[in-house]
């Protein structure tokens, strides 16, 4: 009979041991269950974040920086490339010929780039050859025919339709054209003659300046067959008149 009270008494006492730590594990809020969560839920985050070894991190490290890589080609293709494209378009307007130069720009003679002589030669007789060398940097054109005025006269001489050219005389820097005076008709047929000492070049009838070269001390004579020749490129040519 004791032995059974004293087995009771014992089991007694450890179930209200158990219950005493069980109500001390609930009051705490620390127990038992608390744990477990916590375990839980460091599995769980240890379950979302692959470990940098495992081929899932390696997966995503991979993605990160190909996403990357994608980023910067982005960036690469919206790049200088269209502007070259659009370089390459202006520079097609290099094909545009370029502006002449000045030595090439072709203008009228006139006697403030010019030097112009007068000379009385001996063959054809009563000639007189007129000389207008381009003292410029520009080639210029000799048009037509002088226009010239010996001494007082107040009329220039007709021109010789015959000796016209083929082609405009142009003369480069340093070169030469050409005219020749018939003074006087060589048989002495001509009339009104008379001797004059200066002479008056204008380079064509619509030229608004004049030359004056020099004549021989003693003048030169004239009547009233005077012509002129068209302006030529070559002294042999104007002398043929």
């Amino acid at each position: 009979m004791f032995t059974r009270t004293h087995r009771t008494r014992m089991l007694a006492a450890a179930a209200l041991a158990a219950a005493t730590l069980t109500l001390t594990a609930c009051n705490n809020g620390e127990g038992v269950n608390d744990e477990g969560a916590s375990a839980d839920t460091a599995a769980t985050a240890s379950a979302a974040t692959p470990s940098p070894s495992s081929p899932e991190a390696s997966g995503a490290s991979k993605g990160s920086t190909g996403g990357a890589a994608g980023s910067s080609g982005g960036t690469g293709s919206s790049g200088s490339s269209g502007s070259s494209g659009s370089s390459g378009s202006t520079g097609g307007s290099g094909s545009t010929p370029p502006a002449s130069d000045s030595s090439g720009t072709t203008v009228a003679c006139a006697n403030t780039s010019t030097r112009t002589t007068a000379t009385e030669v001996s063959r054809p007789l009563n000639h007189l050859l007129l000389t207008v060398t381009n003292t410029g940097s520009k080639n210029c054109t000799l048009i037509d025919y002088p226009a010239v005025r010996l001494g007082e006269a107040q009329t220039v001489p007709p021109v010789i339709e015959d000796s016209m050219p083929q082609a405009v005389v142009t003369l480069a820097p340093g070169e030469s054209g050409y005219a020749s005076v018939l003074l006087s008709a060589a048989d002495g047929s001509g009339s009104n003659g008379y001797t004059a000492k200066s002479i008056e070049v204008y380079f064509n009838e619509a030229a608004k300046t004049a030359a004056r070269p020099s004549l021989p001390a003693k003048g030169v004579y004239i009547d009233s067959s005077i012509q002129v020749s068209y302006w030529q490129s070559t002294m042999a040519d104007a002398l043929t008149w």
